[in-house]
């Protein structure tokens, strides 16, 4: 049984008006700012994700904004705004997982976890006020106290990050999308981290326990919790992989792009190779970003790579004039001079008119 809902439901309390009043502000600067993505109808496309997740009902009064930041996030706001982060969309592979991201946000805000949040921050900040004052008048010594306080704070943010989690998966289960999506999702972001951790030269590894001052689960104790919960729910029924793909491809070169440019190798080829996996192998968009990926970090083996992803792009139907650019300057940093200025050239013949044509045509010429 899902939780009793109540339509058009209004902030009771003061504390509560006030959260309100704050996230309207937020949602009128998410509402105008640069950063949202408005063609492609992706926000439709997610709001009929979540209401075919939570039901129309539940799903009739909220506001969805997609915002180009890549990385992976996605939030509800008290009042109802739910704000996506683009980085999302090259991390899950198919509906399911979506529901199972916005699922869990939604529970937050049906749970009213913003309200609770904020009246717990209060209480333990007060009271650890007040034992300073105390400590100071009788020179007791507190820190110990206070610091037990403050990890009860971070306790109950990972207290209700559980309850969202077995709620969302509640709610993914009700939906007939695959109950194991959610465990799914977070056994993919430990292998991104695991991935970036590597390119970064770093030992991967998970943790199973939270630290100290930790506000979430971790991603392992969330996918172990999550695939036992899955495990007695209804297997659920078709994840939606190609209608999912379908609603990304028309941003899926955009976000490519933002995802290559953000320095890490390790993390970001990950996931390149996990969507060419999801979705039956090697499109020109992804050879070209993985193209993208090898010339921007740029030692000389990665620049040779680059030359033949960015020539594998073109066989699998890359048309875009770019590709001869950055090939010809991949060509060129590699000691290549006849072949790079020959793709240059051929950028320039496509783009006469483009930006940097001064540029380009000074590099042919040197």
């Amino acid at each position: 049984m899902l939780p009793p809902y109540t339509a058009a439901y209004e902030p009771t309390t003061v504390d509560e008006r006030g959260l309100w009043m704050e996230a309207d502000e937020r949602e009128r600067q998410l509402r105008d700012s640069p950063l949202r993505i408005r063609n492609g109808g992706i926000e439709a496309y997610v709001r009929s994700v979540l209401c075919r997740t939570v039901g129309p009902e539940r799903c009739a009064g909220v506001r969805v904004y997609v915002m180009e930041v890549p990385a992976f996030n996605a939030s509800m706001m008290p009042n109802g705004a739910m704000e996506v982060w683009s980085g999302l969309f090259l991390r899950v592979h198919d509906e399911g997982e979506l529901a199972a991201v916005i699922g869990h946000e939604f529970a937050h805000f049906e749970l009213r976890h913003g309200l609770r949040g904020f009246k717990a921050r209060r209480g333990t900040t007060d009271v650890m006020a007040w034992l300073g004052v105390l400590g100071g008048i009788s020179n007791t010594p507190v820190g110990g106290t206070q610091m037990a306080l403050v990890g009860s704070l971070y306790r109950f943010d990972r207290e209700q990050e559980a309850e969202a989690d077995l709620l969302g998966l509640r709610y993914l289960s009700a939906s007939g999308y695959p109950a194991g999506s959610a465990p799914a999702l977070w056994q993919s972001v430990m292998a991104e981290e695991d991935a970036r951790a590597v390119g970064h030269g770093q030992r991967p590894g998970q943790k199973y326990a939270s630290g100290f001052f930790d506000t979430h689960p971790t991603n392992l104790h969330r996918a172990t919790i999550l695939a036992g919960e899955a495990a007695k729910l209804p297997a659920g029924g078709d994840a939606r992989a190609e209608a999912y793909r379908r609603a990304i491809a028309p941003l899926l070169p955009r976000l490519l792009a933002a995802q290559v440019k953000i320095n890490d190798f390790g993390g970001s080829d990950y996931i390149l190779s996990s969507l060419a996996s999801a979705g039956g192998g090697w499109s020109a968009e992804l050879l070209y970003a993985r193209a993208e990926l090898f010339r921007l970090r740029g030692h000389p083996r990665d620049l040779q790579v680059a030359s033949g992803l960015y020539r594998d792009a073109r066989a699998a139907g890359y048309a875009g004039p770019e590709l001869d650019r950055n090939l010809g300057l991949a060509l060129l940093r590699n000691g290549q001079t006849d072949e790079g200025r020959t793709a240059l050239s051929a950028y320039l013949a496509a783009s006469p008119g483009a930006s940097d044509a001064p540029a380009i045509a000074a590099l042919i010429a040197h």
